[in-house]
């Protein structure tokens, strides 16, 4: 019976250990987004516009 709780002990410390690397890297990352694209002038017209449907 004590091994049992021991391993379970083990298990335990282990699944925590790898949950807080896991986390900590994850805070670690660096986001970026992309640059937003400027939007069209009044003179200039949309792709889609002026096409038959």
């Amino acid at each position: 019976m004590m091994t049992i709780l021991i391993i379970c002990i083990i298990i335990v410390f282990v699944v925590l250990f790898l949950t807080l690397l896991s986390t900590n890297k994850a805070y670690k990352y660096e986001h970026t987004i992309d640059p937003i694209d400027q939007p069209p002038t009044q003179n200039e017209k949309h792709p889609d516009e002026g096409k038959g449907k």
